[in-house]
């Protein structure tokens, strides 16, 4: 099976992250996608954002997965890994422990400036065929499909300052975060 990598912090995820994952199954791009939130990042600090608690995160992607009308799959693999958390052992790892499928990992154009600091992207590159989405404000590769730049920053503000988030997140993810999150005022 052909299953494209979906990581991020998903910090909460939100429509994007949603819409991303829909297009790569219905673009014939992968059979399946598999949601990998992050456990702890390889550049913690340096973007300036609190995660929410690991298990939060998962049950959000779980309740974003399962409201999506094509298979997506969340992984805890990376509570599992070394930390910090680097792609391409998330990548090695995964391709080990499952043979039989083919991995690609999808990104972000809005990254793509940033591969210099990534953990062997030569590698990712050469073994896992980055599939490269777009994201409005960022320059993107041509014929790549550009999403609405909504962000998980903008979604943790709103909570924060107690207005309304159903414009950026799928109702799932609304229902879990409505169940108690980290930037309740």
């Amino acid at each position: 099976m052909r299953i494209a990598l979906y990581g991020g912090s998903f910090n909460p995820p939100h429509r994007a992250h949603a819409l991303v994952a829909e297009w790569v199954v219905q673009s014939g791009a992968a059979d399946e996608v598999w949601l990998v939130p992050v456990y702890q990042h390889a550049l913690d600090g340096q973007q300036g954002k609190q995660l929410a608690p690991f298990t939060d995160r998962l049950a959000w992607c779980a309740a974003m997965a399962a409201s999506l009308s094509v298979p997506v799959r969340v992984s805890d693999v990376e509570s599992r890994l070394p930390v910090p958390s680097y792609s391409i052992d998330t990548l090695d790892h995964l391709a080990k422990t499952h043979p039989a499928h083919g991995f690609r990992l999808v990104v972000g154009a809005d990254i793509l400036d940033q591969t210099d600091q990534w953990k062997r992207w030569d590698q990712i590159e050469v073994k896992y065929a980055p599939l490269v989405v777009g994201r409005a404000g960022y320059p993107a590769p041509e014929g790549v499909p550009v999403f609405p730049a909504v962000s998980s920053t903008e979604v943790r503000v709103r909570l924060a300052a107690g207005d309304p988030v159903d414009d950026l997140v799928v109702p799932a993810v609304l229902a879990a975060l409505q169940k108690g999150h980290p930037w309740r005022p």
